[in-house]
């Protein structure tokens, strides 16, 4: 088991010290995202339309958006003779996958906690959600997005259309994320309890690491 999760841990440092080098989130994501925030009000009516309101519908969709970018930029990392030369190596496709979805999620998570403070400075929600809780509503949307973009990227994989593809497929299928993520921070921004919507994340996450764990096997040997 220790040696599982030293791969685990081997394969997600691999590529967060491949997006060090190349920089993409840090120079290229997070500008886009800022850009995003900040644009979405442009198409509105700034005398008839609360900003305030807006504010986290922009939030959870600048997330996804980037966030399965992110994502799915880290699943193509690979290639075809890497992936055989850790099959060889004796490397668990699970422990590839979590890998991977490690490294993905860490990214996620700092493009979601970047972009966070941007809307509230820009859009000024009022009440503000409590900072503990929202952390974990974030750290829980962006585990969830980063096993579903794993996968998609990995069944798409080889595909000429695998980049329009690939965002279909996560797309409707975070639908349960957005709306738990969403309703959570609502709920915490009232003063209410997020409970049964946290479950929700929850569930939706356990049921998506389960699906990893069933398709880990299959999806590398189809690959390689």
């Amino acid at each position: 088991m220790r040696r599982f999760w030293n791969h685990v841990m081997a394969i997600a440092g691999r590529d967060l010290r491949i997006e060090g080098r190349s920089g993409e989130v840090l120079s290229v994501v997070l500008p886009f995202a800022a850009v995003a925030v900040f644009v979405v009000p442009l198409a509105t009516d700034p005398l008839t339309t609360d900003l305030s309101a807006l504010a986290f519908p922009v939030y959870w969709l600048v997330s996804l958006l980037f966030g399965m970018q992110v994502a799915l930029r880290q699943t193509g990392t690979e290639s075809t003779m890497q992936r055989r030369q850790l099959a060889l190596a004796g490397v668990d496709p699970l422990a590839r996958f979590l890998g991977r979805v490690v490294a993905a999620a860490t990214l996620i998570f700092s493009v979601t906690l970047f972009t966070l403070p941007l809307v509230i400075l820009f859009y000024d929600p009022q009440p503000l959600p409590p900072l503990l809780p929202t952390t974990g509503t974030v750290l829980l949307f962006a585990t969830g997005l980063s096993v579903l973009s794993t996968l998609a990227g990995d069944v798409t994989v080889g595909l000429r259309t695998r980049s329009a593809l690939a965002p279909l497929i996560v797309a409707p299928l975070a639908v349960p994320l957005i709306i738990g993520a969403s309703r959570s921070l609502e709920s915490l921004s009232r003063g209410g309890g997020s409970l049964a919507w946290t479950g929700l994340l929850v569930m939706v996450d356990l049921a998506l690491a389960m699906a990893a764990v069933f398709a880990a096997r299959p999806m590398e040997e189809a690959t390689i």
